[in-house]
């Protein structure tokens, strides 16, 4: 592997499938790393990947190689990126960590997109108009995006960002809900500003819903429109059936989206079946919108009254 230096940005070039690729890691933007192919090759297909409570954006990538490989032979051409949430985690934070004597216990390698506080009833997530507003940028900056894939607390953000740039049903949904409850928040002020257009497909691996009424218009009036896709380990632990049950509702339930099984626990499989199955549905949805586009297409072009 090569590695160049060009400022603060460190750029290593490999190749996978004979393809060049491009990997650029951000420093400043707490380790964003970006896989993207080399200039020759222009991108078809642009997918945002969201990590996990505890993870960050390079350590999520180096858990989903195996799809990343799978994806990217699949896809020619696709291009990947991996933000790392705002929220540096303390300590007491990460289930299970022991620091030993050499750690510095205020330097945990560890991030999320919000913190959960349980003083609240219901619980409200700490910081999350600053995880939308990192993922904000990273759309801004890198888009337009074709589609996004999130695990555990990614999983939940990644249906939250699909949801909020669905256009004015999702604002006017944030107002209804505003209008039933004083604890709704509002419209994120980061989407607000920004000019994204809708996402072709989400995956949801181990994901749940936000709890309560106060992230109720990410949800409901109408449910997400982006189709998804969610994988739920049948060991699961971490997170509750019930709580993935919600989000899989909240995405128009399993008549409209597909919910796939494993027998694991919470992590992103990557077996082969279980790869083939994530590919075939980008390749599905992909396929959708283009029918839908060149439809478009030709009722622009014909002759109507009106």
């Amino acid at each position: 592997m090569n590695r160049l230096f060009f400022n603060t940005t460190i750029i290593r070039s490999f190749q996978s499938s004979g393809t060049a690729f491009f990997c650029l890691v951000r420093p400043t933007q707490a380790r964003h790393l970006s896989i993207m192919p080399a200039a020759k090759d222009s991108p078809t297909i642009k997918v945002l990947m969201l990590h996990g409570y505890t993870q960050s954006g390079p350590l999520f990538h180096a858990k989903t190689r195996a799809m990343e490989k799978h994806l990217q032979k699949a896809f020619p051409g696709l291009s990947l990126s991996y933000p790392t949430g705002p929220v540096q985690l303390r300590p007491k934070d990460v289930p299970g960590y022991d620091p030993t004597s050499s750690d510095d216990p205020d330097s945990v390698e560890a991030y999320g997109w919000w913190r959960r506080s349980d003083t609240s009833d219901p619980p409200e997530y700490v910081r999350l108009e600053d995880g939308l507003e990192t993922i904000a940028k990273v759309l801004e900056t890198e888009g337009p995006f074709d589609g996004v894939i999130g695990f555990s607390q990614g999983a939940a953000m990644a249906t939250m960002v699909a949801s909020l740039l669905e256009g004015e049903s999702r604002k006017k949904a944030f107002e209804q809900a505003r209008s039933k409850s004083p604890l709704a928040i509002p419209y994120p002020m980061s989407f607000e500003r920004l000019n994204h257009p809708p996402l072709k497909f989400g995956a949801a691996y181990c994901g749940f819903r936000a709890p309560g009424e106060r992230y109720r218009g990410f949800y409901e009036a109408p449910h997400v429109q982006t189709p998804f896709i969610h994988f739920i380990g049948s060991l699961d632990s971490v997170v509750e059936e019930a709580r993935t049950q919600g989000l899989v509702d909240a995405t128009g339930g399993e008549g409209k989206t597909q919910v796939i099984m494993h027998p694991g626990g919470h992590f992103v499989p990557s077996g082969k079946q279980y790869l083939d199955t994530i590919a075939a549905f980008i390749r599905e949805k992909m396929s959708s919108q283009t029918v839908d586009t060149d439809q478009d297409e030709k009722v622009e072009d014909m002759d109507v009254p009106f």
